[in-house]
C-alpha cells in the first residue's frame, strides 16, 4: 500500500498566495471558482495545494484577481523550490481572519490605527508574560 505524497512546497506556496489574493478582492471560493470554470471544492484544494494549478487555470485566475502571474510565486528560493522562509505577514493575511483584519485597519484614521496597535502590543505582552 502506498501513502498518499505530501503536496509539493511550490504548490502549497503558490496555493496560499491565491488565497490571501482572493481574500483581499473580496471574492468567495465559489465566485472565484465560477469565474474561472471550476468548482469551489477545486478552489479549496488549489489553496491547499492538494491539487497543481495548471499554467491556463493560474493565468485565468490571476487575470480575474488582477494580480500579475509571478505574484504568485514571489518568495520562492529558485533552487530549493520552497518558500525562503514563512512570513508571519503573509501568513496572517492568507487567514480570513487577518485579511479581514487587514481590510477593516485601512478604513481607519491613522490616529485610530496607532491606538489599536498600542492595544495589540499590550495584549501581546501579556500573551508573552503568560507563556513563560
Amino acid at each position: 500500500m502506498t501513502t498518499p505524497s505530501l503536496p509539493h512546497p511550490v504548490d502549497q506556496h503558490v496555493g496560499a498566495r491565491l488565497r490571501r489574493a482572493r481574500s483581499l478582492r473580496g471574492h468567495s471560493q465559489a465566485a472565484l471558482g465560477e469565474a474561472v470554470g471550476v468548482t469551489f471544492q477545486q478552489i479549496q484544494k488549489y489553496e491547499r495545494g492538494a491539487n497543481r494549478l495548471s499554467a491556463s487555470t493560474l493565468f485565468r485566475l490571476a487575470a480575474f484577481l488582477e494580480f500579475p502571474v509571478e505574484w504568485f510565486f514571489e518568495g520562492l528560493s529558485a533552487a530549493s523550490g520552497a518558500s525562503n522562509t514563512v512570513d508571519p505577514v503573509e501568513a496572517l493575511l492568507s487567514s480570513r481572519e487577518g485579511a479581514a483584519m487587514a481590510a477593516h485597519m485601512a478604513n481607519l484614521t491613522p490616529a485610530l490605527r496607532r491606538k489599536l496597535l498600542a492595544v495589540m502590543h499590550a495584549f501581546a505582552a501579556e500573551d508573552l508574560e503568560l507563556a513563560s
